[in-house]
């Protein structure tokens, strides 16, 4: 229920629903949070004299700076990325019976918060334990599986993706293992929020109103609201309700920026952003890594942070794994192994002659071997050539 004061008697964490009464003319925006003395006094040299605050969403400042600003110093890496202890072919069923189960568990979830029942979190833990297993297994099974996307499920398909991203990448950071299942469950559940947005909102193929922009960008305040009760460690919370937020404080919901935004933030707003540009939707095609890559670090420095960008596109590489190749020999094929140590030189399942326009017999080709004499050219889409890489991942990866 709104309740109306005195603006003398506003204090930082209030959020303002508007102006009750005011002298003069001036015109100032009012809906939101106040977060500074400066910000109220503000309002008093504008004229006003009374607002309408809600105070159900009272914001602890100092309680909240202190959780986003407190983060442990990234240790010396004790895990060689390019070390695994399992091969791919292995590694391959595990990963898509860990994926499967991972998209039954989100649409299990968002059934309960539709129903007004309290979200469990303990099997998300149990998923993130299973994706971290099989990261340090084979990182390149799973980091598969998140090319392989159905555009109408997409917002299962992103979350889990986003977890299956930042397992990888904050393995490459060297981080200690508990560290890596905090982020990783909150990554999976950074946009559990979007379940009280509107489908019509959500899925809106045209150009959203500016009041429905305001409710999109609600779901990473109702993500932080939902979860703050649930168990989690602040860290989890941070990642969910935050990863809107941007170094130029021009994010949302919150308008965090600088100092604020501790490096696990800054590591899942790359990540979250990458696999969005990167995922075809009903209202957008999709972009290619490389594509995705160069949108990234021309938001640098304002928007994200430079060096975590660098590493995240060294950990995944210039082609991520599952990425649709084409090679000087006008061969396709599909990159089914990183090779960190030369990025343009990875492991590449051929399947298809872009000159002839038929399938050929799979093979495996190592770039980087001396016996060949091939190269990488470029990435490609398969709608290019007609083809089903779905199908294709299926039949080549996975039994």
């Amino acid at each position: 229920m709104l309740k109306t004061i005195l603006v003398s008697e506003l204090v930082p964490g209030m959020f303002v629903q508007g102006v009750v009464k005011q002298q003069g003319s001036v015109k100032v925006k009012t809906e939101g949070w106040v977060r500074t003395q400066a910000a109220i006094d503000k309002l008093v040299q504008s004229g006003i004299l009374e607002v309408s605050v809600d105070p159900d969403k009272f914001i602890d400042l100092a309680a909240e700076k202190k959780a986003t600003t407190e983060t442990k110093p990234v240790p010396t890496a004790k895990f060689d990325p390019t070390k695994t202890t399992a091969s791919f072919s292995s590694e391959a069923n595990k990963a898509k019976k860990l994926y499967s189960e991972a998209k039954q568990l989100q649409s299990k979830a968002f059934d309960d918060i539709r129903a007004g029942r309290k979200i469990d979190v303990e099997p998300f833990k149990q998923v993130a334990n299973g994706f971290i297993d099989s990261v340090f297994r084979n990182q390149d099974a799973l980091a598969c599986m998140t090319r392989i996307r159905e555009k109408d499920a997409y917002l299962l398909e992103h979350s889990i993706n986003v977890s299956v991203l930042m397992s990888i990448f904050a393995k490459h950071m060297g981080f200690d293992r508990d560290i890596i299942h905090e982020l990783a469950t909150g990554a999976l559940l950074h946009d559990i929020g979007k379940i009280k947005v509107p489908d019509e909102i959500l899925n809106k193929p045209g150009k959203l109103t500016d009041e429905e922009f305001d409710e999109i960008k609600r779901h990473a305040l109702y993500s932080k609201e939902i979860l703050e009760n649930s168990g989690l460690s602040d860290i989890a919370i941070q990642v969910a309700g935050f990863h809107h937020e941007r170094l130029d404080g021009k994010g949302y919901p919150f308008g965090l920026k600088d100092d604020e935004i501790n490096q696990y933030v800054r590591m899942i707003s790359i990540v979250d952003v990458y696999d969005a540009l990167t995922a075809k939707r009903v209202y957008k095609d999709d972009m290619n890594p490389i594509q995705a890559f160069k949108i990234l670090r021309a938001g640098c420095p304002n928007c994200f942070d430079s060096d975590l960008v660098a590493r995240f596109i060294q950990c995944i590489g210039i082609h991520p794994v599952g990425t649709l190749v084409k090679l000087k020999s006008q061969k396709l094929g599909i990159v089914s192994q990183s090779n960190f140590e030369q990025p343009l030189k990875p492991m590449v399942k051929v399947f298809y002659s872009a000159k002839h326009q038929h399938y050929t017999e799979v093979q495996d080709l190592d770039l980087a071997s001396n016996r060949t004499d091939d190269e990488l050219e470029s990435s490609i889409k398969p709608e290019d050539f007609g083809i089903d890489l779905i199908k294709f991942f299926r039949n080549a990866f996975f039994d």
